[in-house]
């Protein structure tokens, strides 16, 4: 029986790892539709939407399976537990990487390019996403409080950026309505970083037990 348990435990790893890859995927798909004005890609990137929500209801499924047949002990209940918590803010960072998808159909980002530091930003928030899951798979405690760490570049990369966009309209009034999307993708990011501050801090309630803010 313990045997069957531990397998279902590291099915949970493989789909968690699956789940937090697909949303890179989606952000980094994103911004690269954005970089290069790819309306196909950015569509394709919508779709990844249905993808990581279907991974949401599987590891939902899997993981109330394990809590109602397979009883498991303190340790393996706060982490079971946990991915419960994590796959909805996963889950809400596809959400995000889907609405950024969407805006960049509607902007041009050509006369933006090395003035406004989105792709550094969006580059800080796939970090965070990757090792926020890699500490949960690893049980890294260390590594969780790195994503909440790197949450203060992502926010200084959104402050930058919004002072690059004010300055840029400041100065030509017709950038205003490319601006303003633009603003919208970067505070996207930002919540992005939120979310994996979130994983992250669900991790070190698997490893000890407690739930804190990191950030």
């Amino acid at each position: 029986m313990r045997e069957y348990y531990e397998s279902q435990l590291a099915k949970l790893n493989t789909e968690m790892i699956q789940m937090g890859a697909r949303c890179e995927d989606a952000i980094s798909g994103a911004i690269q539709a954005l970089l290069e004005n790819n309306r196909a890609l950015a569509e394709k990137v919508e779709g990844f939407e249905l993808e990581i929500d279907q991974y949401e209801r599987d590891i939902e499924r899997l993981c109330m399976r394990l809590l109602l047949l397979q009883q498991p002990v303190a340790t393996d209940l706060r982490v079971v537990s946990s991915a419960l918590k994590m796959i909805s803010d996963l889950e809400r960072i596809g959400d995000q990487a889907a609405d950024i998808a969407d805006i960049t159909k509607h902007v041009s980002f050509r006369e933006y390019a090395g003035k406004v530091h989105i792709k550094e930003m969006a580059k800080a928030a796939i970090g965070m996403v990757t090792d926020s899951v890699d500490s949960y798979v690893k049980m890294d405690a260390e590594l969780a409080k790195k994503v909440a760490q790197a949450d203060d570049q992502v926010d200084d990369l959104f402050v930058k950026v919004r002072q690059e966009l004010v300055e840029l309209v400041r100065t030509n009034q017709d950038m205003a309505e490319n601006a303003l999307d633009l603003m919208m993708i970067a505070k996207y990011l930002e919540r992005i970083g939120d979310h994996a501050v979130n994983v992250a801090e669900w991790v070190m309630y698997a490893i000890t037990g407690k739930h804190e803010k990191l950030a």
